[in-house]
Formats: structure tokens, C-alpha cells, sequence
């Protein structure tokens, strides 16, 4: 579902991503890791099309995202750090108004519905998104992901900021659109989060994937101590 092939962004003589190649199949959660500058947000703008590769090629569903902007948007749905959401309208007023720009036309039921299967509290659906917390605002993110059938999930640190119950929360309803098949990426610092609902983790640093990882082939404290290496803090950990 998410094929990168020598995907490479520049920046005059700065280079953000170099030659990067992922291959993100129906159920596979895979999280990239890595600090500030080390192309994890590069390269969800380049799946999403927001900016354009210097070299290399990236795949939605098997459709070229440079050649097929439009196209591979209709598969794909996005959270950011911070989901940006009609802070006036309802719950079920921003899901209708994203639901309608994926030509989806759902009863106000079924809007309820999709609210409801991503967790959110039934009390809070005609409640401004204002008053929102930032883990009842990626439940609603995740609602338009429902509603939208998208079978991809991008996402870039969805849980930086929320307590426990909402990072535990938010890495379950992962879980139940991997069941469905959607394909997630994940960029993330979480080592933990990662390991607890990866299915692959990635290390990347300085634009580059340095190293991959199968989850249940690795524990946490073996991730932790590559991570370490990779990002050569090795004397951080002892």
C-alpha cells in the first residue's frame, strides 16, 4: 500500500532524504524513528504530496503520488501532531464536513457511528472541537479515517503530548484499523508506543534509514540500545 523507491529530497545542498525505500503492506504498522531532522516528517510530505521528491519514486496503492496527486489522496488519511479541525463546529459537523470533501454522504447515525468506533465518548459528538482535549481530537481523526474507508494511515507523532490513558487509547484503535487491513506509518520518538503496537520499526538519522526491524523479533530494550547506537548515544545508556 506504501511503496517508496530511492525516495530523495534535497534542499540546495542539504539533503533531508536519501534514497529511501519502504515497502508498508495491508496491516503492517510501521513506525519510523528517529530525532528532530531525520526525514520522518520529509517523508510523509512526499507520500502526501505536499512537496515534491528530488529523485526517487513514492506509491500509494500502487499509483505514482507525482503522477496521481488527487488520485492517491482518496486512499489515504492524515494525522498530524496537531489535527487541525473546525474549532466551531461539533464532532459530527467536522466528520460530515470531511467525510462530504471524500464524497462520502453519511445519515447523521452513521456519522455518530464512525464517533463511536473511534472511541469517542457519545456526550462529547455535538460538543465544539474547541473544548476538546488533543486525544479526543485524534479520535475524531480517526473517525474521518473510518468514515473515509482510507486504507492508508499516515501519521506524524500522533501521541507526542498525551498522557498514558490517551497514548494506550490511541495505539488500540491502530490495532483495530490494522484488523481492517488500512496500512499505517507512523513517525514517532515513542520507543515504546512503537514497540508496543509495531508491527516494523525503522531507525532513521540524517535522512537516512539506517536500520529495520521486524517487531516480534526484537524486545524493547534491544530497540532501545540500537536506537542508542544509531543516534550514537551509547554512553547515554550506560
Amino acid at each position: 500500500m506504501i511503496i517508496t523507491d530511492n525516495l530523495t529530497k534535497k534542499y540546495g545542498t542539504h539533503t533531508a532524504l536519501h534514497k529511501l525505500n519502504l515497502n508498508v503492506k495491508p496491516g503492517d504498522i510501521y513506525c519510523l524513528l528517529g530525532a528532530n531532522g531525520a526525514g520522518k516528517t520529509t517523508t510523509i510530505n512526499l507520500l502526501l504530496g505536499f512537496i515534491a521528491p528530488s529523485a526517487g519514486h513514492a506509491f500509494i496503492n500502487q499509483l505514482s503520488v507525482g503522477e496521481n496527486p488527487k488520485a492517491t489522496k482518496r486512499f489515504l488519511a492524515y494525522i498530524p501532531e496537531n489535527l487541525m479541525l473546525y474549532p466551531t463546529l461539533t464532532a459530527v459537523e467536522n466528520l460530515d464536513y470531511f467525510s462530504g470533501i471524500a464524497k462520502k454522504k453519511l445519515s447523521t447515525d452513521e456519522l455518530k457511528g464512525f464517533l463511536e468506533e473511534a472511541g469517542l465518548q457519545s456526550d462529547a459528538f455535538n460538543k465544539r472541537i474547541s473544548a476538546f482535549s488533543k486525544g479526543m481530537r485524534q479520535k475524531v481523526g480517526i473517525a474521518i479515517a473510518l468514515a473515509k474507508d482510507a486504507k492508508v494511515l499516515l501519521l506524524d507523532e500522533p501521541t507526542s503530548g498525551l498522557d498514558p490513558k490517551a497514548s494506550n487509547e490511541f495505539g488500540q484503535l491502530l490495532q483495530k484499523l490494522r484488523a481492517k487491513g488500512v496500512a499505517t506509518l507512523m513517525a514517532t520518538h515513542d520507543l515504546f508506543r512503537a514497540k508496543e503496537i509495531g508491527t516494523h520499526v525503522g531507525i532513521m538519522k540524517g535522512g537516512q534509514l539506517h536500520q529495520e526491524f521486524v517487531v516480534d523479533n526484537i524486545t524493547l530494550n534491544e530497540l532501545e540500545l540500537f536506537y542508542l547506537e544509531t543516534m550514537d548515544f551509547k554512553e547515554a545508556k550506560s
